[in-house]
């Protein structure tokens, strides 16, 4: 029976990771997936830690893959920590909070990814870093992780909290 659960386990981290690749390639073609100003449409995913913790790995080497691509090399780095940190948080959040938990959920890749990214982006491709082009960087990630979890992610947590059961 153990060997039967983990086999499950990592055929759905590995599925999550897929997705993720595919969905962050699928914004890179659109000019959407790196940058300063992200809409990945992958990261509506982050939402999948609250049904199982397969998601945690899942996205985790999902962002690494997918940042490999990254015009920035520190992006296999610091993007996957950041998501490593949101899904982790996201995932400790669910325990906790069993009312509004997809509306909370938004909040860390939100915030860890503005923080990261923004530092990420003003240190390494602006010779002037200052707090102002730090702030813009983050605010600006921000915003484009905010929409896409808000936009796709909230519908997302819908959709699988009603067939949990049959798609994990």
């Amino acid at each position: 029976m153990k060997k039967q659960t983990t086999a499950r386990f990592l055929v759905l981290s590995s599925v999550i990771a897929s997705a993720y690749v595919v969905l962050t390639y699928i914004s890179a073609a659109l000019g959407l997936a790196y940058g300063g100003v992200q809409f990945r449409v992958s990261e509506a995913l982050n939402i999948l830690a609250v049904f199982t913790p397969a998601a945690i790995p899942g996205l985790t080497i999902g962002c690494f893959i997918s940042n490999i691509s990254s015009p920035f090399p520190l992006d296999m780095l610091f993007g996957t920590l950041a998501t490593l940190l949101s899904v982790i948080t996201i995932r400790m959040i669910a325990k906790i909070f069993k009312t509004a938990t997809p509306y909370l959920c938004v909040l860390p890749p939100s915030i860890f990814n503005a923080v990261i990214i923004g530092l990420q982006i003003t240190l390494f491709t602006d010779e002037t870093a200052s707090l102002t082009a730090f702030l813009i960087s983050a605010l600006s990630v921000f915003i484009g992780e905010f929409a896409v979890c808000t936009a796709l992610g909230i519908p997302l947590y819908f959709v699988f909290k009603s067939h949990a059961n049959k798609l994990l």
